[in-house]
C-alpha cells in the first residue's frame, strides 16, 4: 500500500473509531435527537489561493537558467496570464533556444494577436519563422517593426536574413547594408553582411569586413570562425588554424581544417564544392 492510500485508510480507521452512534438510546429507552450536521461554512475547505504571477526578481533570475528550465518557468507564468507578453516572449524564445521552432513560431504568433503593433513581438515572430527555416513567413512582421521602430537595427538586421532565405537578394543586401548604417560598430552586423557577400563570391570584401569585426569589442566566437572560415576557403590555412584554435576545442579544429582543405581544393580545381548555405555547419 502506498503511503498515501495507508494513510487514508489510517483516517478513516480513526473516524469510525471515535464517531458517535447516528442515535444514542438513553435508559428510558428512547432515542437522542442526533446533532445537527455541521454548518456549510465549517464543512467547505478554504479556497485555494490564486496562483500569482513570479515577481521581478525571479523573473531575472530566469535568463540564467537551462533552456527546459526556463521554458517552464516560462510556461507557468503564460498560463496564469495568457495575456503577458514578458511571459509569451520568454516562452517563445525559450523554445527556440531547445530547437522547438514551431511551438515556438504558435507562441509568437498568440502574442502577436493581442499585440499586433509590439516591436518586441514582431521581430521574435520574424526569429521564430527564421529559426524553422521559413524566411517568407518573416519579412512581413520585420517590415512592420522596422516602420515602427525606424531607428532600431534589429528590424534591417532579421529582416536581411528574412530575405535572403525567400531568396531576394538585392532586398536582403539593402536590409544589411540599413542594418549597418545603424549600427556600423556592431560585430554581429558587420559578420551577416561579410557572409552574405561571401556567399556570392567577394571574398576580398568578406574578409575585410570580418576583420573590422572581429576587432570590435563585443565580437564573439562565431565572427572570429566566420573569418577563419572565409581565410580557409582561399587556402590560408595558417591564419585559418591559428584563428579557430582561439575558440575551439583540438579535435573540431581538425575536423574543420580537414573540411576547409577539401573545400578549397575542389575550389582551386573548378569543383563546384558543397554549397555556401552547407558550409555554415562550420561556424
Amino acid at each position: 500500500m502506498c503511503r498515501m492510500s495507508a494513510l487514508a485508510a489510517t483516517a478513516l480507521a480513526l473516524s469510525l473509531a471515535s464517531a458517535s452512534p447516528v442515535a444514542a438510546f438513553s435508559f428510558g429507552g428512547r432515542a437522542k435527537a442526533p446533532e445537527p450536521p455541521a454548518t456549510t461554512a465549517e464543512a467547505t475547505p478554504p479556497a485555494p489561493e490564486a496562483a500569482r504571477k513570479a515577481s521581478a526578481q525571479a523573473r531575472a533570475l530566469a535568463a540564467g537558467l537551462d533552456p527546459l528550465a526556463r521554458a517552464a518557468f516560462w510556461a507557468r507564468e503564460s498560463n496564469i496570464d495568457p495575456t503577458d507578453l514578458e511571459a509569451g516572449l520568454g516562452l517563445a524564445r525559450a523554445l527556440r533556444s531547445l530547437g522547438q521552432t514551431q511551438e515556438a513560431a504558435a507562441a509568437v504568433q498568440r502574442l502577436a494577436v493581442l499585440a499586433p503593433d509590439n516591436v518586441e513581438v514582431l521581430l521574435e515572430l520574424t526569429r521564430a519563422h527564421l529559426a524553422r527555416g521559413e524566411g517568407f513567413y518573416g519579412v512581413a512582421p520585420a517590415v512592420q517593426a522596422q516602420t515602427l521602430a525606424p531607428g532600431d537595427w534589429r528590424a534591417p538586421f532579421l529582416l536581411a536574413m528574412a530575405y535572403e532565405q525567400a531568396q531576394r537578394d538585392a532586398e536582403a543586401l539593402a536590409a544589411h547594408r540599413r542594418a549597418v548604417q545603424l549600427a556600423p560598430d556592431n560585430p554581429a552586423v558587420l559578420s551577416n553582411l561579410a557572409m552574405f557577400q561571401a556567399a556570392r563570391g567577394q571574398a576580398a570584401e568578406a574578409e575585410a569586413l570580418l576583420r573590422q569585426a572581429a576587432a570590435l569589442p563585443g565580437a564573439t566566437a562565431v565572427t572570429r570562425q566566420n573569418l577563419a572560415l572565409i581565410l580557409g576557403l582561399q587556402g590560408r590555412m595558417a591564419e585559418a588554424e591559428a584563428l579557430a584554435r582561439q575558440d575551439l576545442p583540438p579535435q573540431l579544429v581538425a575536423n574543420n581544417l580537414a573540411y576547409l582543405r577539401s573545400a578549397s581544393q575542389t575550389a582551386a580545381t573548378g569543383g563546384s564544392g558543397r554549397s555556401w548555405e552547407s558550409v555554415g555547419s562550420v561556424q
